[in-house]
């Protein structure tokens, strides 16, 4: 009987330790703060941006912007998340300071609420603009270490076309950027920012020991800088060689910038983090002599030209659809997506004057006023009325549209209708609006797999659109996105300047090891 009672109590004291490590377990889990501020901003644009322009996801509804922490992933049962908001807008005029004051506080009220933290993922974009201030996200990242303190371990996604700042170096301890373009990976080079955090607490390792920060005096738009064809897809090829599978380097990336903000912070940048300081210095001076070496070959994604030479080739061409990148005022970069320019143009072409000529889509043109006036006059019925010009017309007043409506579609966040003037049937929005998928189309009952000529306000197509075209070329028209770089009238950055000051010494390259984040 006394052996039934030992053998008893033994078997409680194995099942009370087994509940007991699990409950142990329970609260060893990390607590991982998520809080976000993305936009990218043209300073060469006459827009502002407000805050009603911010799509904003607080608290619980933040899981809905990352797949990878659906509700019962690994990833999601590794740690206590908490996270307080993010807010996102597409790109477009440089931000009021109202807007980011008020979203920021917000933002810093939410992150309060849940703490002590011991990391924190912080998904920004890289590229915003704020009225009366420079590195607004150095600001941002600095302010939430005075909430945070300056144990735990941020890490940090982006976008390449970010500018990474001294200030955001040092106060991130861990920092990555998407590795295509477009940016097909997004989400997966979120998912590895927050792995690598999960994976540093985990491990007890915590804040990589060493930051190298190289400064590459390179400013190239995106269109030239795709990852879709050489010397960029080649030039990416190598970040996860010599950092992902490198012994002691946890990660880094190749910022090209913006080139569409004047501000010193906007040049090319390498950033690689890790544990071994000669492995992590090695990997960025590599990477930032291979991005120096290839700047003269960085060449448009797709055939450019004038508005009028890529018109001709359209209305030309057996390929169908032929689509063409109305880019100069591509919202998607920052441009104010109302300028009327082109269209003024178009309209001035007889091949689209009549309705038997070339199936043509225009998309598109915000016009409010125009919108409602479709939606009174209704579906196959005569409308007329201005649209565009608002927010930038530098290069052309607002255009009067006259036509049959053929397509009303009311959202919970746009009113859009199609116009069909002659040949053209040109989508006209209540606000501002980016075309990238097929489905964009479909919604307003337009199929451009059957349209001969696709104009869209984008410079290179998205990967859905890229797909769809028969052929293509980007137009250098007129807007707050300007390709034409070596005109603009930069001011502030950093000069000598790669492809401003072509004949420019080859720079040092010094890597510079940043302090840890305090």
């Amino acid at each position: 009987m006394k052996k039934i009672h030992h053998l008893f109590c033994f078997c409680t004291l194995l099942l009370l330790g087994a509940f007991s490590v699990k409950a142990d377990n329970t609260t060893k889990k990390p607590r991982i703060g998520i809080v976000g501020m993305a936009i990218e901003c043209s300073t060469f644009s006459p827009a502002q941006t407000a805050e009603s322009a911010f799509r904003v996801k607080k608290e619980e509804s933040v899981f809905d912007l990352y797949p990878f922490l659906k509700e019962g992933s690994e990833l999601r049962n590794k740690a206590i998340w908490l996270p307080a908001m993010v807010s996102r807008a597409t790109p477009g005029g440089i931000v009021t300071r109202e807007a980011y004051e008020s979203l920021i506080s917000q933002s810093l009220e939410l992150v309060k609420k849940n703490m002590p933290y011991d990391a924190i993922y912080l998904d920004i974009h890289g590229a915003m603009s704020v009225v009366g201030m420079d590195d607004p996200e150095g600001d941002f990242i600095i302010r939430l270490r005075e909430v945070v303190g300056g144990k735990p371990v941020i890490s940090t996604s982006m976008d390449p076309h970010g500018c990474v700042s001294h200030r955001l170096a040092q106060n991130t301890d861990l920092i990555t950027c998407f590795r295509m373009a477009p940016h097909e990976d997004s989400q997966i080079s979120r998912q590895r920012a927050v792995e690598n955090l999960v994976e540093r607490i985990e491990s007890g390792k915590g804040k990589p020991k060493y930051k190298a920060w190289v400064y590459v005096p390179i400013l190239l738009p995106g269109e030239k800088t795709s990852t879709r064809i050489d010397p960029g897809k080649s030039l990416y090829a190598k970040v996860p060689v010599l950092t992902d599978a490198k012994k002691g380097v946890v990660d880094g990336g190749i910022w090209i910038s913006y080139a569409w903000a004047d501000e010193p912070r906007n040049h090319g940048t390498v950033m690689v983090v890790g544990d071994d300081k000669k492995e992590v210095a090695q990997s960025a001076a590599e990477l930032a002599k291979s991005f120096w070496n290839v700047r003269d070959q960085f060449e448009f994604v797709a055939p450019t030209a004038s508005l009028d030479e890529c018109l001709a080739s359209g209305f030309a061409s057996t390929k169908k659809p032929y689509f063409i990148s109305d880019m100069g005022d591509n919202p998607t970069a920052g441009g104010a997506g109302d300028v009327t320019w082109t269209l003024h143009e178009l309209f001035k072409r007889e091949e689209l004057k009549k309705a038997g000529g070339p199936n043509f889509i225009y998309a598109s043109i915000p016009g409010p006023e125009l919108v409602e006036a479709a939606i009174k006059a209704g579906k196959g019925n005569e409308v007329s009325g201005f649209a565009g010009a608002k927010e930038d017309a530098r290069y052309s007043d607002p255009i009067q549209i006259s036509g049959i409506v053929e397509a009303i579609r009311i959202s919970d966040t746009n009113k859009e209708v199609v116009i069909r003037s002659g040949s053209m049937h040109i989508i006209v929005t209540e606000k501002r609006k980016g075309y990238h998928y097929e489905r964009d189309f479909v919604n307003l009952g337009l199929n451009p797999r059957t349209a001969d000529i696709v104009m869209v306000k984008l410079g290179y197509l998205t990967e859905e659109l890229y797909e769809i075209q028969a052929d293509w070329m980007m137009a250098l028209t007129k807007g707050g996105v300007d390709q034409d770089l070596l005109n603009l009238p930069y001011k502030r950055i950093h000069r000598p300047m790669y492809p401003l000051d072509p004949d420019m010494k080859t720079p040092k390259l010094k890597v510079e090891f940043i302090p840890q984040s305090k």
